[in-house]
């Protein structure tokens, strides 16, 4: 009797077990999709959290989210271009592509601390040139989102890459986040220009992405108070891309202490009594990647109503 009721408790917990693994594996929907380097591990705990470039239909790398479960910085790399090889587009959520020449393969990497080698095949060249500057773009800040690389070099065949594949334009040897993504030049005068990264949201069938512009302008004003200037003022910057401020939202001050940037807005930056998730992310990511600071206080008034620092950034 006694052994019947152990083998019965045992097929109890056996089956127990195996519904709730079930029920753990089976996809659930969320706000923001992500994209999934290996279906039968995605919804395992301990999966590392990084983002990908892909390309959207306008020819602009949208940042996302991609699941990482390797364990070494080499192996996140193979895998981050893995993805962003040409393939089935049907694992990438919906709009978004990949960058890299199908065929192209990684032929090596050479970690130094924090800066990353990468050897590519010869295919990489034989990338389109409408979209060459994309593809070192979404290689380049892909790979740089992996912590502990600060610094990437690309190779074709053993040769750092020194121009883009179709033009005599030059290439840096050495990539930091400082190489521009998404570059839109709106100036008369090379000599008085200025850099500023303007993150915009993307609504791709009722899902949210975040688009970083980097805009060279003939402004000398303060980074961010352009910032509040083009995310107030472009409510629609390009197809697709938008800004979710109110046209009458001003930044009264700022101020930078240490690592800490503090902005204190009027009343019009609260929309029924909050401040907008869309609109703290748009402007938390433009100040992040224009100053070096990892924290952001948002005051209304002189009152604080949001603090967010760096890693909290979806």
């Amino acid at each position: 009797m006694l052994k019947k009721k152990a083998i019965r408790k045992m097929i109890v917990t056996t089956m127990s077990v195996f519904i709730i693994l079930m029920l753990y594996l089976i996809p659930t929907t969320s706000k923001e999709r992500t994209l999934h380097t290996n279906l039968e591990l995605e919804y395992i705990t301990g999966i590392g959290n990084n983002h990908i470039y892909l390309m959207n239909d306008n020819g602009y790398l949208v940042r996302t989210k991609i699941l990482l479960d390797e364990k070494t910085k080499e192996a996140k790399i193979k895998m981050l271009l893995s993805n962003l090889t040409m393939q089935d587009s049907s694992k990438f959520p919906i709009g978004l592509h990949s960058t890299i020449p199908k065929g192209t393969k990684v032929d090596g990497i050479k970690l130094e601390e924090d800066f990353a080698v990468i050897n590519f095949s010869k295919e990489l060249l034989s990338v389109e040139k409408s979209q060459e500057k994309r593809m070192i773009e979404s290689i380049v800040h892909s790979v740089l989102d992996i912590e502990g690389i600060r610094s990437v070099s690309i190779q074709v065949e053993g040769e750092t890459l020194k121009a883009y594949p179709n033009s005599l334009e030059k290439l840096p040897e050495i990539y930091t986040k400082n190489f521009a993504i998404n570059q839109v030049f709106d100036i008369d005068d090379y000599k008085n220009t200025q850099k500023v990264v303007i993150y915009y949201l993307e609504q791709i069938e009722n899902e949210n992405y975040y688009v970083p512009v980097t805009k060279y302008l003939n402004d000398s004003r303060e980074k961010v108070e352009i910032v509040v200037d083009e995310l107030t003022s472009n409510y629609i910057y390009e197809p697709n891309l938008m800004s979710l401020a109110k046209e009458d939202v001003e930044l009264i001050s700022h101020e930078i202490d240490d690592d800490l940037l503090i902005l204190n807005f009027n009343e019009s930056f609260l929309q029924d009594g909050k401040i907008k998730e869309e609109v703290l992310y748009t402007f938390a990511m433009s100040c992040f990647d224009n100053y070096n600071i990892n924290t952001i206080s948002f005051q209304v008034g002189g009152v604080e109503k949001a603090l967010i620092q760096a890693k909290d950034i979806p």
